[in-house]
């Protein structure tokens, strides 16, 4: 889940890499929010994603003028290497992560915190294979594509434990995101961990979808994290973002056709193939997060204390990872029903 792309169809070569070559630039044209957040300062908070459906609200609340005179600035990056790269710098204050990516940096020792859950997949992020694969244990001796992210990892374990297979029984092609409809088209790979919008367009080219992120129920999360610095300078322009977030997730639920006309062109979508990816995807309101992030039984926290342990089990983290002050949950405290 969740690098950045490509339009699933017919996004040129060239504007892919403009679209890179952009992203690269607003990152680093971005003031160092960490190093100006006093104040005597108004820098804007600066908050990375990467193209990903669950990550639209925060593009339409922009698109709707709800961030209009607020100091905010959404950056898109190219990948979630990237965001995370960011953060570990404190070149951003705030960006979109699954949760095993917050993990990877938790263990790492850079100052996060989980303040929001943006979304929650099932099945927007999927292994897909070529005609002729049939089921999970097909994929023995086949080239699988998948980018070299924790999610990545997490999802070909996942898929290839269910069919007792392990690593070494296929060839991991490491992809990043934004090559991965040219490695389908060209014949390199034979399966593909991948997710929207790209998953729309590889369906569309005749893509199988052998196991997603419905088989493995609440464990592909996205969320908003903040460096602790953002959070000790910055908690009014948070709030901000998090209040507008919450009434585009309002204008999406009673004028739908409206925001996925806004939405679905900036991943490349028509507003069906919009509407499709959004339904592999549950977008928790202000009331679902307070039940996820407060208190000390708070359940995110079980599931990701629980994934920290699968990915230690797996190899995917170095040493074991606590989380019990991961979450910071000061805005689900004070946000309205």
């Amino acid at each position: 889940m969740h690098s950045s792309v490509p339009a699933p169809a017919g996004i040129s070569l060239q504007r892919m890499a403009w679209r890179r070559a952009c992203a690269a630039l607003a990152l680093a044209g971005c003031a160092v929010l960490l190093a100006a957040c006093g104040p005597r300062h108004e820098a804007p908070l600066t908050v990375g994603t990467n193209t990903w459906t669950g990550y639209e609200p925060l593009y339409l609340a922009r698109d709707l003028g709800l961030h209009n005179g607020l100091p905010l600035r959404l950056v898109e990056l190219g990948s979630t290497t990237q965001s995370m790269d960011a953060l570990r710098t404190g070149r951003l204050a705030m960006a979109g992560l699954t949760l095993d990516e917050v993990l990877t940096l938790i263990q790492e020792g850079v100052p996060l915190k989980v303040v929001w859950v943006v979304d929650i997949s099932k099945g927007a992020d999927a292994l897909v294979a070529r005609a002729g694969i049939s089921g999970l244990a097909d994929l023995r001796g086949r080239k699988v594509g998948v980018e070299q992210t924790a999610v990545g990892a997490y999802m070909l374990n996942a898929a290839l434990g269910k069919a007792g297979l392990r690593s070494g029984d296929i060839t991991v092609v490491p992809l990043p995101l934004d090559e991965h409809l040219a490695a389908w088209r060209e014949g390199h790979v034979d399966a593909l961990v991948t997710f929207d919008p790209v998953l729309q367009g590889l369906r569309g080219r005749g893509a199988q979808v052998l196991f997603d992120s419905s088989d493995i129920p609440g464990e592909i999360v996205d969320v908003l994290v903040a460096r602790q610095e953002a959070l000790d300078c910055c908690t009014p322009r948070i709030a901000q973002l998090l209040d507008a977030h919450q009434r585009a997730l309002g204008h999406l639920h009673t004028a739908r056709a409206d925001a996925l006309q806004r939405m679905a062109p900036r991943l490349g979508l028509t507003a069906a193939e919009m509407d499709a990816a959004l339904n592999g995807i549950d977008l928790p309101d202000a009331a679902a997060n307070r039940v996820l992030l407060s208190g000390p039984e708070a359940r995110l926290a079980t599931s990701a204390q629980r994934m920290a342990n699968t990915m230690f089990d797996q190899g995917l983290l170095q040493r074991p990872v606590s989380v019990a002050s991961l979450i910071d949950d000061r805005f689900v405290r004070g946000s309205k029903p």
